[in-house]
């Protein structure tokens, strides 16, 4: 019989193109990481973090690009020359206090470079910063390239801002923006400027820096929440909190009616995301990768649930660095050339032993991130302290760059939501019963029963988000709230860029402004108030602070050296 005819051609071509397709596989290589004969990219190996890279750096951009945008926005209004609390008088009594000209333990309390800079036109000042940061992040974001020199310069405007920004940048997500920004400075090369930099692969130390912070941050939310109010520990603080959070969506309208079984087992994953699943950052590399999967998706139901500026965005950026190229890689497309590609190929020349010469930059950087790490672990000192401390406290800094901070949130849960009305009216007498009294409404906080919750989630509006602290404190804790007041009575434009709704738009200014303080409660979906077309329902509680003329400020103005707001 014939061993050569044509019913044995087909298989032993078959079996000639399979040996040449893996003539060029390292033996002993697992399956799938060679190439396909038509040249596309196969399968990442586990273990490198060129990917993780890119993507890390992409969305720590775009956190930055939403905080400047916020900064441009609004800086002007709250600190700038006219603002709320004017920066340059906050720097001026820094200044005091350490009697003297600026020296190194002003510029130490507070770093910034508007130290640097004039302060006759800080609000030229403030807008430089902020669009500068708002082009370096752009830059990173639609590029994939960053360098130290960029990230550092990112790090230093935001850090200049956080540090006059007073109350207004008094909350965790602006310190866990500085320390995740101080840890990605040194994920780059000091200038290349390019996605798959050869030279200088991702840092193991750095990428262990990331996975310390959302491990502490999601640890410390939880240990605050257990050890603060009691409804974490009986399981019923979901009952309040998609109602009384600061500044509610949507969303939260519907799911504060869930069934009480439902708040429960929402009260019970939140326990085990916090106090559970950060350990699995320690037990390999799936479980890290879990971690990190886990993490990203309960961030995506609480930006769901309601607009916590950027921080649950932000948090989702060192849960990143639990996942390897392996991981990420169906984030990128296939195909020659294409950074998968690139990447196979980096990771057969390491796998071959080509490993590039050991030059003296390289010794420097692995120098620099060893002593980051030894920085990072020294400075970690009193954040473990205090996380094991049963008085932890939450969103503090030990040090003024702001390198290791604590964090957490929610240790306690409002059970009833309040708001402070502001209102004006136009009667020579505000003590008159028949005194039209006319509401102004801010751009996202609860006000008008009948407007729909906004949604706004990575963007935030600082104001409102104070006025929900001042609602249930008084106004000597919150003096900006005197200080808003006098701007309304003069129809100031710049104050009111930050409202929604002037009722006193194109006529005279109010002669009185006064607080009204209400309880609010979510209308129940199909009763009375919803089929009226109403969210909210209020109910009056008394006054915040008594009806005020611009005569009246006068003094108090002078007493704080705010510039006195001549009516429009």
């Amino acid at each position: 019989m014939r061993t050569g005819g044509p019913a044995m051609a087909a298989p032993e071509e078959s079996l000639r193109r399979r040996k040449a397709g893996n003539a060029g596989a390292e033996p002993g290589s697992p399956p799938g990481t060679g190439r396909d004969p038509v040249g596309c990219s196969a399968r990442l190996r586990a273990g490198t973090f060129w990917l993780t890279r890119i993507v890390l750096l992409r969305a720590l951009a775009f956190i930055y690009f939403v905080a400047f945008l916020v900064a441009f926005h609004q800086n002007k209004q709250l600190i700038g020359d006219r603002g709320l609390l004017p920066c340059r008088t906050y720097l001026k009594s820094v200044q005091q206090y350490f009697r003297g000209p600026v020296g190194w333990d002003a510029v130490s309390y507070a770093p910034t470079v508007l130290w640097l800079l004039d302060w006759s036109h800080m609000d030229s000042n403030l807008d430089a910063l902020a669009l500068l940061g708002l082009g370096v992040s752009s830059f990173v974001l639609v590029t994939g390239c960053a360098n130290m020199v960029l990230m550092a310069t990112l790090w230093v405007l935001y850090m200049s801002l956080v540090n006059v920004g007073q109350i207004w940048y008094s909350f965790g997500w602006e310190s866990q923006l500085l320390e995740t920004g101080f840890l990605g400075i040194f994920l780059c090369p000091l200038w290349t400027l390019s996605r798959l930099p050869r030279e200088t692969p991702p840092s193991q130390i750095v990428l262990w820096g990331f996975r310390w912070l959302i491990f502490r941050i999601m640890l410390g939310a939880g240990l605050i929440k257990i050890r603060g109010d009691r409804c974490w520990r009986d399981l019923t603080c979901m009952d309040f909190h998609y109602e009384t959070q600061p500044v509610p969506n949507p969303v939260a309208y519907f799911l504060h009616r869930s069934p009480w079984w439902v708040h429960r087992f929402e009260t019970l994953s939140n326990h085990f995301l916090e106090l559970v699943v950060p350990f699995f950052i320690f037990l390999g590399r799936q479980m890290c990768a879990l971690h990190g999967a886990l993490q990203i998706l309960f961030q995506v139901v609480l930006i769901i649930s309601g607009n916590l500026s950027f921080l649950n965005w932000l948090t989702m950026v060192p849960s990143v660095a639990c996942f390897d190229d392996a991981t990420l890689g169906f984030l990128f497309p296939s195909g020659p050339g294409a950074l998968k590609d690139r990447v196979l190929k980096l990771q057969e020349e390491t796998a071959r032993g080509a490993r590039p010469t050991l030059r003296y930059g390289c010794m420097v950087r692995r120098a620099v991130h060893v002593a980051l790490g030894v920085l990072v672990a020294w400075l970690s000192v009193p954040v473990v302290i205090n996380l094991l401390s049963p008085t932890q406290v939450m969103n503090t800094s030990f040090n003024p760059l702001r390198i290791v901070n604590t964090y957490g949130a929610f240790g306690s849960i409002t059970k009833e939501r309040t708001e402070v009305i502001l209102q004006g009216t136009a009667s020579p007498n505000a003590s008159l019963p028949d005194a039209v009294w006319e509401d102004y409404e801010f751009k996202c906080k609860p006000g008008d029963p009948g407007r729909r919750p906004c949604l706004i989630s990575p963007y935030h509006h600082r104001l409102d988000w104070l006025m929900w602290f001042a609602a249930f404190q008084t106004y000597e804790h919150n003096e900006w709230i005197i200080h808003l007041a006098g701007k309304l009575l003069a129809n100031d434009a710049t104050a009111l860029s930050l409202l929604a709704l002037n009722p006193f738009k194109d006529r005279a200014p109010p002669r009185w402004v006064r607080g009204e303080h209400y309880r609010y409660k979510f209308s129940r979906p199909g009763g009375q108030h919803a089929a009226a077309g109403k969210w909210w329902v209020r109910k009056k509680i008394g006054a915040y602070f008594p009806p005020l003329s611009l005569r009246d400020l006068k003094d108090y103005f002078r007493s704080r050296e705010w510039p006195y707001p001549e009516p429009d």
